[in-house]
């Protein structure tokens, strides 16, 4: 490395050094001519973005607005810590993912023992570092377990069970397993997977969960000594994010869940050192990278603060799992899920998550198929040898952004889980259905966002291929339910896209609607993309206009095109000169509505009066405008 002489010379000394106050007047500058005219005090404002949980992004960070290290909410410190040391901010270990990279835990959960045996033993010997077993119901039958595991060397591949009411019988069975083929009691490893709260969330089996964590830490209690390296209980936040919690909620509710386990443990008999090292935590990673990295470093703070008042505050490294969301995932296009994976499982890695399992990207179809899981288990393994993301410890540790996001999100992961703790823990949370109510608000609000398409889905509601053929999976087991409910963002579109799947299986045609671009290319190319993009949402597919001379040539290629509809696009310059003579066309040519792409401002009542139906245009609620134009060509 070359060190420069401290002769004062500075490779920037000809470039002034701006102010905060000269950057927010050439910010508000910008803002005045796009025709927002805010203040120079208002311009960060202006440019800021509003978050789940009552955070904001803001468009700049500085020294200024550094987290502070003390903190007098009680939450302890928001940052400056060393990785290894509480809060464990920076990560759960002082060398982090360096030495190996993170755990590749990859997801198996067909009922056919022979298959999933073989899907298991590929994954292993390519490059899949331990096995998370769904069992029992909706999984791989409970006696068929032994027979899954034919070939696989325990004492290397750490197993996790997702076994719901029934995990310990599945406990035990695993253990009789590594017994019966001689796997040193130290080199057992993994987790038992007990998890009654998160099964109560699923199923709705409240009344089960008394008995259930006291069976748990009597589990807990019998083979902490003897093994180990293995974990008996997880607490698993997927089922509240499943059900469409903000990041904050999924954190609160981990943390109600995590401190309902410490009190069974310790009420059987355990230290608080003991119980917190029998605890593993799920999370689910997201395509929005760094809301996920500040998740997983907030969650092990929070955490880490509830050690410090059990008197456990070193033990209090939270174990994390985390695993891509499977509310992006999407059905349509879904090719795309590769992307979101490889996005999310970067930024598990970056945030210091110990395990991370990849989805297939057909997981939202039905049962993956191979080359899905090959893909699945190859985005870890590029990521960690050829990446090398695993090679820094918390690589976003120190970013003014993230440590404002992750206090932020500790903070309103916190108050959450306070309520919750003051209307009497997550399980009277779930009974009296706060839990549910309060997600439910935050998923209506998001799901808001999504039918406007202000929050965009790639393939869905934004760029949509309906002419592809759609990948086919055999179906997958039902799985648990009766509890908190299941989302998806696609929900919406993919109800509109079925829609227009089965009008085409039933008249060899989907339903259509005329484009009227008016005008040069120019002119009417971002609105005509708009509308076709918008429409094909809604697999509606849509008719060109290929010469738009004048009125009489619009009619004639609409009546032509076998459409029902129409939309009118061009600029708000040449709506003014043909879009009254246009829309009285259409009408007389027999469309039964009309759309026009923007806002058309003073023109908008003799727009009406002309013929125009409608306005579509960027925010409008996206959903709402295609239901109404299925509705309307009578597609069923």
């Amino acid at each position: 490395m070359t060190v420069l002489p401290d002769d004062g010379f500075s490779l920037a000394a000809e470039f002034p050094n701006p102010s905060h106050e000269q950057w927010q007047r050439l910010v508000a500058g910008v803002l005045r001519k796009t025709g927002k005219d805010v203040p120079e005090s208002a311009a960060e404002e202006a440019l800021s973005t509003a978050l789940e949980d009552g955070l904001t992004t803001r468009p700049l960070y500085t020294a200024g607005t550094a987290v502070c290290t003390t903190d007098a909410s009680g939450l302890g410190a928001g940052g400056g810590e060393l990785p290894g040391f509480a809060p464990f901010t920076r990560g759960g270990r002082a060398e982090g993912n360096v030495l190996a990279g993170w755990d590749v835990r990859q997801r198996h959960d067909h009922p056919d023992p022979a298959r999933t045996n073989e899907a298991v033993l590929a994954d292993l010997e390519n490059g899949v570092t331990s096995l998370w077993l769904t069992v029992g119901d909706g999984g791989i039958p409970l006696n068929a377990l032994d027979r899954v595991l034919e070939g696989v060397y325990l004492d290397l591949a750490p197993i996790v069970l997702d076994a719901g009411a029934d995990f310990e019988a599945a406990g035990r069975e695993l253990l009789r397993i590594h017994a019966e083929r001689g796997t040193p009691a130290t080199e057992v490893r993994g987790s038992l997977g007990a998890d009654p709260l998160g099964h109560a969330a699923r199923t709705g089996a409240h009344d089960e969960v008394p008995a259930a964590l006291a069976a748990a830490a009597r589990l807990a209690r019998e083979y902490q000594e003897q093994y180990a390296g293995l974990r008996t209980l997880t607490v698993d936040a997927l089922p509240y994010h499943e059900a469409g919690a903000s990041a904050g909620q999924e954190l609160g509710c981990s943390l109600a869940a995590g401190v309902a386990v410490l009190r069974e443990l310790t009420a059987a008999g355990l230290s608080a050192d003991e119980a917190f090292g029998q605890m593993e935590f799920r999370y689910a990673a997201t395509a929005d990278q760094f809301l996920t990295i500040a998740k997983l470093r907030a969650a092990r703070r929070t955490w880490a603060r509830i050690a410090e008042v059990s008197g456990a505050a070193q033990a209090g490294a939270q174990r994390q799992h985390a695993v891509i969301s499977p509310v992006m995932m999407t059905r349509r296009d879904p090719w795309v899920n590769m992307l979101r994976s490889t996005v999310a499982s970067l930024a598990a890695g970056v945030g210091g998550a110990d395990a991370v399992t990849v989805l297939p990207f057909d997981h939202a179809i039905g049962l993956p198929d191979a080359f899905a899981r090959r893909i699945a288990r190859n985005t870890s393994t590029i990521l960690i040898e050829e990446s090398h993301i695993g090679r820094v410890i918390d690589p976003a540790g120190g970013s003014w952004y993230v440590e404002q996001l992750t206090d932020e999100l500790a903070h309103a992961a916190w108050e959450w889980f306070q309520e919750i703790e003051g209307a009497g823990g997550l399980l009277a949370g779930l009974r009296s259905r706060l839990v549910e109510e309060r997600i439910s608000e935050t998923w209506q609000a998001r799901r808001t966002k999504i039918s406007r398409r202000k929050e965009p889905i790639t393939g869905v509601s934004e760029y949509p291929l309906i002419a592809e053929t759609p990948v086919r999976r055999d179906p997958a087991p039902a799985g648990r339910s009766g509890g908190l409910p299941k989302v998806r963002r696609d929900v919406d579109f993919e109800a509109l896209r079925a829609r227009s799947d089965a009008h085409a299986e039933q008249t060899g045609a989907r339903p259509r609607i005329f484009v009227a671009a008016l005008g040069p290319a120019s002119a009417h190319t971002a609105r005509a993309a708009f509308a076709a993009n918008l429409f094909q949402a809604g697999g509606i597919e849509p008719v060109h206009d290929p010469v738009s001379v004048d009125a009489s040539d619009v009619a004639a290629a609409f009546a032509a095109s076998g459409a029902e509809l129409a939309c009118i696009c061009s600029s708000d310059a040449l709506y003014a000169e043909q879009a009254d003579p246009v829309a009285r066309a259409l009408k007389a040519a027999g469309a039964q509505w009309v759309y026009l792409a923007g806002r058309p401002g003073e023109l908008r009542e003799a727009l009406l009066q002309a013929g125009v139906d409608e306005f579509v245009f960027a925010g409008s609620d996206a959903v709402a405008v295609l239901t109404c134009a299925l509705d309307r060509m009578g597609v069923a």
